[in-house]
């Protein structure tokens, strides 16, 4: 059975890394699936913090789930150039198949079919009272098409659909990043491949979600979030819930199994709980996330004390996240982005977390730059930047769009395009809900 890829959204935190660490193993320990944790995109200082204070590894990348021409390739064992033409003919009778010559190089030379041997063949009908066995003990180089097209293993099949349909060949090669042979495919591989098995947390919005999405098969979503649109072509367990972070919802369904993860596993779930609930002070927190937190500290730190070093820890992790010295507005716009529709309406609401306002406000004018050309790029109404303090628990929003929408926030301005958001801290339940009324109005 092929592995299921536990996925988080684009521009992944701390807690979506952590929900598919942490899901991935529940998943290998209950069900004995074989889980794999991945990420949609580069992790940010936070979470490397807490990767290696946990001595966990980096989940794997995973840009895009479209079907590779890696995964239909038949690596059959191909045969020497001077190999006799009679043992290619047999061994594509046994497998009924295609035969493939390659050189010492591992690089394609020629596929053997009933078509390559008829067309060596015809041009030597002046032969034709030879000992048949002469007439296909020639080296396979000599009777096998050279120009069967090739296919790169990382290249997605879906990019190559037309010209799969015009071309004339049922078999095509598949060959590696310098032209080496890996295996040949079928045309019928190509029009139905396998689908990469997904679950998703932490997100439930295509927007959001893995490139290639809808060419894979989506098993699962366990999420937190306002509900997206996310269409399936069968039914899925879809599980979203009223909670601060969606670490908390595996840990959960840890206990529900009777299963204590181990301590790095148990510290990315308590650290993906602290950095969405800033330690319990977002707005967002519930008593299942304080419940979960102090059962995870127990798993990560110890039952003695557990409670102390939780907060400890959780300050050191939020202090790790902080610091945007150095980080061009690009990055800072980019590292937290997350795209919404309100109606026909798209736009981007994007967050950062600092111990200060002062270094953001002094570069409020080319944050907004940036803010206007990723709508240009991107195609949105609006792009914002929401800045929150972590030490005062609250917010900055630094925005760039129509006026019909800025002059409609209902914020004190602060200065040109910044306003002031005190006791603001959640994008997902106090920013995003303002937003929407706002574009939809």
């Amino acid at each position: 059975m092929a592995p299921i890829y536990v996925v988080g959204h684009k521009n992944p935190d701390t807690d979506s890394i952590a929900a598919a660490i942490g899901y991935a193993w529940l998943l290998h320990e209950r069900d004995g699936e074989d889980a794999v944790p991945a990420r949609a995109g580069s992790v940010r200082p936070q979470t490397e913090f807490a990767l290696k204070h946990f001595g966990v590894d980096l989940p794997v990348l995973l840009e895009d789930a479209s079907p590779r021409f890696r995964s239909i390739a038949d690596p059959i064992k191909p045969l020497a150039p001077d190999s006799p033409l009679s043992e290619a003919w047999r061994q594509s009778a046994v497998r009924g198949r295609v035969m493939p010559v390659v050189d010492a190089q591992g690089r394609p030379v020629g596929m053997v079919t009933s078509q390559s041997v008829f067309n060596y063949l015809s041009k030597r009908l002046d032969l034709a009272d030879r000992p048949f066995r002469d007439l296909i003990g020639v080296p396979a180089g000599q009777a096998c098409d050279p120009n069967v097209p090739r296919f790169n293993a990382n290249d997605r099949i879906s990019d190559y659909r037309d010209r799969i349909f015009n071309a004339q060949y049922d078999d095509f090669w598949v060959v590696d990043g310098e032209g080496r042979y890996v295996g040949t495919c079928r045309r019928a591989d190509m029009l139905q491949p396998p689908r990469m098995r997904l679950v998703m947390v932490d997100h439930n919005e295509v927007s959001q979600a893995v490139n290639g999405l809808e060419e894979a098969e989506l098993l699962e979503v366990l999420d937190h979030h306002r509900l997206g649109t996310i269409n399936t072509t069968t039914p899925i367990s879809f599980y979203v819930s009223v909670v601060g972070s969606t670490s908390t919802l595996v840990s959960e369904r840890m206990r529900l199994a009777r299963l204590n993860p181990p301590p790095g596993i148990a510290g990315m779930l308590l650290s993906g709980l602290l950095s969405d609930t800033l330690v319990f002070k977002s707005p967002t927190t519930t008593q299942r996330d304080r419940m979960s937190g102090l059962w995870l500290a127990w798993m990560a730190f110890g039952v003695d004390e557990a409670e102390r070093q939780m907060r400890e820890y959780g300050e050191e992790l939020l202090r790790a996240g902080a610091d945007v010295a150095g980080q061009s507005p690009q990055d800072m716009i980019r590292a937290d982005m997350k795209e919404f529709e309100a109606g026909r309406v798209s736009f981007s609401v994007s967050q950062i977390e600092v111990t200060s306002f002062m270094p953001v406000l002094e570069r409020a004018g080319e944050i907004r730059q940036s803010l206007a050309e990723m709508c240009e790029q991107r195609g949105h109404e609006l792009a914002a930047l929401m800045v929150t303090d972590i030490t005062a628990n609250n917010s900055l929003l630094i925005a760039s769009g129509p006026g019909k929408y800025l002059e409609r926030l209902p914020f004190s301005r602060k200065d040109e395009g910044v306003w002031d958001m005190p006791g603001i801290v959640s994008r997902k339940k106090q920013l995003l809900p303002t937003l929407l009324g706002v574009l939809q109005g």
